[in-house]
């Protein structure tokens, strides 16, 4: 054989065997979705608060792994709810993303074998807390992370001259019934009394007469 040919078969010989030993490493790094992962939040998407459960307004991107007759973005509606091809009606509001993603892969495996799906969180507009009367700009704001009182009245700008600092109060649902929480601005501002600069949750009312 010619010594020219020869080395040709040489380096082609080489290059299989390394192209099959590799290859065991390139599958290794394609990565594949994981149902034990729940939510695929990716970058641009909203941090879930560690205390978040999806509700009514809140945008959805259900994704089912190689289907995508099945993958769809909702958004939760009033009553809680989304609407699924094939599945129909789920609940949605008031679980975790995990959760639901729990109960529609429940849901799927009636119709699919293995169903692989993933609950991604696009934007979250269930979470607010209101802040009426004399302040510079009443109206809800979207509540994405730790807010305090103080926190909320800075962000709707402020308290107006002639506002009643000392008879603020903070209007809350718990347990089906209405208690209201009151707050004493100048206190706050002093340094005094601060355990009532309460952290906020959402559905909160903060009136400042």
């Amino acid at each position: 054989m010619p010594k020219g040919e020869k080395a040709v078969r040489t380096i082609a010989v080489v290059l299989a065997a390394v192209l099959i030993a590799g290859a065991p490493t390139l599958r290794a790094q394609t990565p594949t979705p994981s149902a034990a992962t729940g939510t695929g939040q990716q970058a641009g998407d909203p941090v879930l608060p560690v205390d978040y459960v999806i509700g009514p307004e809140d945008v959805l991107s259900i994704v089912f792994w190689r289907d995508e007759d099945m993958t769809a973005d909702v958004i939760v509606r009033p009553d809680g709810r989304i609407t699924l091809p094939l599945l129909n009606d789920i609940q949605a509001a008031g679980l975790t993303p995990e959760e639901l993603r729990q109960q529609i892969t429940e849901a799927a495996s009636k119709l699919f074998e293995n169903p692989n799906v993933t609950v991604r969180v696009r934007e979250i507009n269930s979470r607010k807390v209101y802040i009426t009367g004399m302040v510079a700009n009443p109206a809800h704001y979207p509540l994405l992370g730790p807010t305090t009182v103080l926190q909320l009245i800075a962000t709707a700008g402020g308290l107006l001259e002639y506002a009643k600092t000392k008879d603020i109060r903070i209007v809350r649902t718990e347990n089906g019934r209405q208690v209201a929480y009151r707050f004493n601005y100048n206190d706050v501002r002093q340094g005094r009394n601060l355990s009532q600069n309460i952290l906020l949750k959402p559905g909160d009312t903060v009136i400042v007469p």
